[in-house]
């Protein structure tokens, strides 16, 4: 298996520090509102990452923090006049209750920053005591100067780093990039006691504290969205690898952006969309398929129109699988059948989770097993192997296999019910409403195929 790296700016095989295990951390939400579209792309796609492990009978230990204290969430509080826990409860809950609908795998721990306050003390005061970070007055910044590896996983020198970003102006710091680890608390704000006064922890210690505490100083996988490069995950490297002595995570992976019609998503244009937003007029399974078209670094542009054509195509999927549930029933499949299949769709997902060819190798087994429907006498053996090919691919890694089994069902029977109607219309000579059953059939991508002794169809 071959996994882009960041930090290294290449393809590297992937190897686990603990043969058979995986240790995976992935930047999850500030908890002041519900997460937007662009979100969910980073968390499915690391759900792809995470499912694919799975597959491979790896055990995962899969870590998503929380960041319930922050500028945000305080600023949101005021506005709707609840105290800052009760904004960050109630929009964790929707959180749980988003990613649950998006059919993403439960972390094995969201660890929240409120909850590993003692943690996130204890590695500020190491920073400190190692002459990695300066206290000015109850604040306490990272000193970037005194960390020779700065700018490694954006590939970027200070100079070149402090020219494209945009950097908090404060007379405090040394440097202009030097960044806060810990802030003096104001008025009217929440605060923890620390040895340096009343305060709260800067956004990048979190990470880098609750990562060590369930993962420990080093660990396999560090995953997500392209804009937390710089200056979040670099900022993570030289806090962790600076209080630990140790390097940090062996692999990066960085998932790209989202535009909407070829335009970032914002607020201001009127083109904001939560994940809520999408999954009242889509089901979750056609959000993934979409999101499973492109392989997760490249960037996407997110338009309805796509969007529609993604669950046109994730559809015909659900018919077939819901129709092999149909015939096959209670056959054992054959484990000598799909081998191609099942070693191109692993091709796939070892070349760096490559889901728009892990989809492409399903697509040519969808029509192929059509293609056997179509022919009489298909085995039950054949059907239900077809059937776990599509369940283990399409339902166990990528989920993007629909669950309303009683309405695909319904559609077959309906379907077949035409069929007869047209047989019946035959016999009858009623040739005009035999062909306008056959051609308004075809139109909504049903093809039959009239046999000697049967017709049969194939969805296309």
């Amino acid at each position: 298996m071959q996994l882009y790296n960041t930090l290294t700016r290449r393809k590297e095989p992937f190897n686990p520090l603990e043969k058979g295990k995986v240790k995976m951390y992935v930047c999850g939400p500030t908890v002041y509102d519900f997460f937007h579209i662009g979100n969910a792309r980073s968390f499915i796609n690391a759900d792809f990452v995470h499912r694919y492990f799975r597959y491979l009978g790896l055990e995962v230990k899969f870590i998503m923090n929380l960041t319930d204290v922050d500028d945000k969430i305080i600023k949101k509080s005021n506005e709707e006049g609840a105290g800052f826990s009760a904004i960050a409860k109630k929009y964790s809950d929707a959180f749980h209750e988003d990613i649950r609908k998006l059919k993403i795998l439960p972390a094995t721990i969201y660890p929240a920053a409120t909850a590993h306050m003692a943690d996130i003390i204890a590695m500020i005061e190491k920073l400190v005591e190692k002459g990695f970070a300066y206290n000015v007055e109850g604040n306490v910044f990272y000193d970037i100067s005194k960390f020779t590896g700065y700018g490694k996983l954006s590939g970027k020198n200070t100079e070149e780093l402090e020219a494209g970003s945009r950097v908090e102006v404060n007379s405090e710091k040394k440097n202009p990039l030097d960044f806060s680890l810990w802030k003096k608390a104001k008025e009217g704000e929440p605060y923890w006691e620390s040895p340096w006064g009343k305060g709260r922890p800067g956004w990048h210690i979190e990470c880098s504290a609750m990562s060590c505490k369930h993962l420990g100083k080093t660990f396999d996988i560090h995953a997500g969205g392209s804009d937390l490069i710089f200056p979040h995950h670099e900022n993570e490297i030289a806090q962790s690898e600076a209080a630990n002595g140790k390097p940090f995570a062996n692999y990066w992976l960085h998932f790209g952006f989202l535009n909407i019609d070829s335009e970032k998503m914002s607020k201001s244009l009127g083109n904001f969309f939560t994940t809520r937003d999408i999954l009242q007029k889509f089901q979750a399974e056609t959000l993934r398929f979409f999101y499973a078209q492109t392989h997760y670094a490249s960037p996407l542009n997110f338009t309805a129109e796509a969007l529609e054509a993604a669950d046109s195509g994730r559809l015909k999927i659900d018919n077939l699988f819901f129709r092999l549930e149909e015939l096959a029933k209670d056959a054992l499949p054959d484990d000598s059948l799909f081998r191609e299949e099942y070693a191109r769709f692993e091709e796939a997902m070892n070349d760096d989770i490559n889901t728009p060819k892990a989809l492409a190798v399903v697509f040519d087994a969808v029509k192929d097993i059509n293609r056997h429907l179509a022919e009489s006498n298909t085995a039950t053996a054949y059907l239900a192997s077809a059937k776990k090919f599509i369940q283990h691919t399409a339902g166990d890694v990528l989920a993007v296999l629909g669950e309303a089994k009683k309405e695909a069902g319904l559609e077959s029977k309906l379907i077949e019910l035409l069929i007869q109607l047209r047989l019946e219309a035959r016999k009858e000579k009623n040739f005009a409403l035999s062909d306008k059953i056959r051609d308004r059939l075809k139109e909504i991508g049903v093809i039959l195929e009239d046999g000697k002794d049967k017709t049969s169809y194939k969805i296309v």
